[in-house]
């Protein structure tokens, strides 16, 4: 079933299907209250820093229907449905084909009136990705990528930055709002000469970074797959690497070992995650 949705004959037009339902949910629910929202409309989940509007709540209940519609007897694994009942993660375990959605990742800047936000969707099946969208819908960028087929930004191919030997990789890191302190001394140990560790904005559009050439890396403390599926597509169909410090690549069902790391290539993996276990000779 998920072959032939994404590899069959009329994967080109499912495809620009999935992309139009992307697009058609962020013009219903999300950019009419970008900048427009009212005070009753921001909650917080847990805690100041953990937000959602309704803009996530609409806009997750419109692609629900639509990625449902276009792939009967697929299930969808939503950030915020999962919030309202954990158990919905446990799709990503069983045999239905799953859409992985985050409608608005990077909803503290969507509510700051700050554009870097996005929608993400994915689809996996049986633990391993076949195709992601991420798209920005403040900029109009739509990043696309198929297993195999490699990604694309607007319809031009991506592809990773290569190695600079004047530049230091540049590495977004997990906030410190949202970190152990294990994981915050792990990113710490970052701070080398070569290496340029910053605070990450929107996970999905640091990823499309990553994939487009303008950032080196991202190294994360926490495994929630709306907020990764998407972009560790991107980033490999873009000729990236990524890998979890147990040297083991991330598994979507989670209990992943942390933090993780996607890269511009694997030289680059192996240095970020070496420094982060504190090898000596990374």
């Amino acid at each position: 079933m998920i072959d032939d949705f994404v590899f069959g004959a009329d994967a080109a037009r499912n495809l620009s299907a999935v992309e139009e339902a992307v697009r058609k949910a962020a013009a219903a629910e999300i950019l009419p209250r970008f900048r427009q929202l009212a005070e009753h409309e921001i909650v917080e989940k847990n805690g100041p820093h953990d937000l959602v509007t309704v803009a996530d709540r609409l806009a997750e209940e419109h692609l629900t229907a639509s990625l449902s519609e276009l792939l009967p007897g697929s299930v969808v694994v939503g950030e915020e449905a999962v919030h309202a009942d954990p158990d919905i993660v446990q799709a990503l375990s069983g045999d239905a084909p799953v859409w992985i959605v985050d409608p608005v990742d990077g909803t503290r800047q969507f509510v700051h009136g700050d554009p870097g936000f996005a929608t993400l969707v994915a689809l996996a099946h049986r633990g391993e990705l076949y195709a992601s969208w991420t798209y920005a819908p403040a900029s109009d960028r739509m990043a696309v990528a198929v297993r195999g087929a490699g990604a694309s930004l607007n319809g031009a191919p991506l592809r990773c930055g290569t190695p600079d030997p004047d530049a230091a990789l540049t590495v977004a890191t997990s906030h410190p709002d949202f970190t152990s302190p294990e994981e915050t001394a792990a990113f710490r140990r970052l701070e080398v000469p070569g290496l340029a560790p910053r605070p990450c904005g929107s996970a999905g559009l640091e990823y499309l970074a990553v994939a487009e050439g303008s950032l080196g890396a991202v190294a994360f403390g926490w495994e929630n797959p709306w907020d990764h599926a998407a972009g560790l597509l991107l980033v490999a169909e873009a000729g990236g690497a990524s890998a979890t410090v147990a040297g083991e690549p991330f598994r979507l069902a989670g209990g992943n070992a942390l933090p993780f790391t996607a890269a511009r290539d694997a030289a680059s993996a192996r240095r970020i995650l070496g420094l982060m276990r504190g090898a000596a000779d990374a």
